[in-house]
């Protein structure tokens, strides 16, 4: 099992920042592995709408990772499980007001899956799993840069 969290500071207010996280098909703009979005099942930006991400494997070819939003509460906060790929993974993002903007929290958890799980104890695996979760909610810093150089609205 592999948790990590991280937060920014966004120069812009707390919708408009919900709203973009909420559109999974935005994830190619912040996200270095992600490489191409579209909604698969469900409702647009919606709780149960399920989103089939390409990303990057170590092979340098796509791989689909399905996410599938969870529980939404508008403005606030926005949780997904990936439902395929090649760990498991559960996260949120988690949103509050500040003078300066909107601070935001990106929060994840992951278990590696299928012929690796029988693995999971080994120190390796596990910190190999760590560091990608850990990668993964450090990308928040680019969606602070990509957000604040758009024009406010």
């Amino acid at each position: 099992m592999a948790i990590a969290e991280h937060e920014v500071l966004i120069e812009r207010d707390a919708v408009g920042v919900y709203q973009y996280l909420l559109d999974a098909t935005n994830l190619p703009s912040w996200r270095n592995d992600v490489r191409s979005v579209k909604l698969v099942q469900g409702p647009a930006e919606a709780k149960g709408a399920v989103y089939r991400k390409m990303v990057a494997g170590r092979s340098g070819l796509s791989i689909p990772a399905d996410l599938e939003i969870t529980n939404v509460r508008p403005g606030a906060e926005i949780q997904f499980h990936i439902v395929s790929g090649p760990a498991t993974r559960w996260g949120g993002y988690y949103l509050s007001t500040e003078d300066a903007g909107t601070r935001v929290r990106f929060a994840m958890e992951a278990k590696r899956e299928g012929r690796f799980g029988f693995l999971s104890s080994f120190s390796f695996l596990d910190g190999m799993l760590q560091r990608r979760v850990s990668s993964d909610v450090a990308q928040l810093d680019k969606l602070k840069h990509v957000l604040e150089l758009q024009p406010a609205v």
